[in-house]
């Protein structure tokens, strides 16, 4: 995969805060509020994963009572989905395993998905490329609505290799959440931002 290490440091930071903060916060599920659905791991949101997804993912890292009582979290999200963390508040998940799935699975799916939403982009340097794999990570890859109106434009942009113009576009993107107590996506937009103008 075209993705550098700070790319990929970035996108566990801004989803874990980093496995220290991931061991005393986060190794039990957690509700990250809004239209979230129950988070695992590095990132991963229930509410938003098939049971074929889930099953591909963590059949094999979990123990066969914290797989079924996980799935019933599966396509939940809201408010349903904050209500399920009494049923689950036992379930562990050590950072080796969290990050396991993470290198082995969510990344290489999202790597993908981001390859077809945006044509000509494994050309870009690892560091735009990561930046736009996280975007993608964080928000999905659907072009459709004016929420998504920047992103449309950088589909426009990669194939001309526009560092400049895609780094506006994703710090444009603040707009969705400024004013929302959001603080975390923001900074999260103006790294990503960042590290796709050191490419330029």
């Amino acid at each position: 995969m075209n993705l550098s290490k700070k790319g990929i440091d970035l996108i566990i930071f801004y989803e874990t805060g980093g496995s220290q903060y991931y061991k005393k916060y986060l190794t039990h599920p957690v509700f990250p509020g809004a239209f979230s659905g129950v988070t695992i791991g590095c990132g991963y949101d229930l509410g938003y994963n098939t049971e074929d997804q889930f099953t591909i993912d963590w059949k094999m890292v979990l123990n066969d009572n914290d797989f079924y009582l996980l799935s019933k979290c599966l396509g939940v999200k809201g408010d349903s989905a904050k209500k399920f963390l009494d049923k689950i508040k036992d379930v562990t998940i050590p950072w080796e395993k969290a990050l396991k799935v993470f290198e082995e699975s969510t990344i290489p799916r999202f790597y993908n998905l981001t390859l077809k939403t945006f044509p000509g982009i494994e050309k870009l340097c690892p560091d735009a490329m990561s930046s736009i794999v996280s975007i993608v990570f964080n928000r999905g890859s659907s072009l459709k609505g004016d929420s998504r109106r920047e992103m449309r434009e950088i589909v426009k942009l990669v194939p001309k290799k526009y560092y400049k113009g895609i780094a506006n576009q994703i710090r444009s993107m603040k707009r969705l959440w400024e004013g929302k107590g959001l603080e975390g996506l923001l900074k999260r937009r103006d790294a990503e931002s960042d590290l796709v103008e050191s490419c330029s």
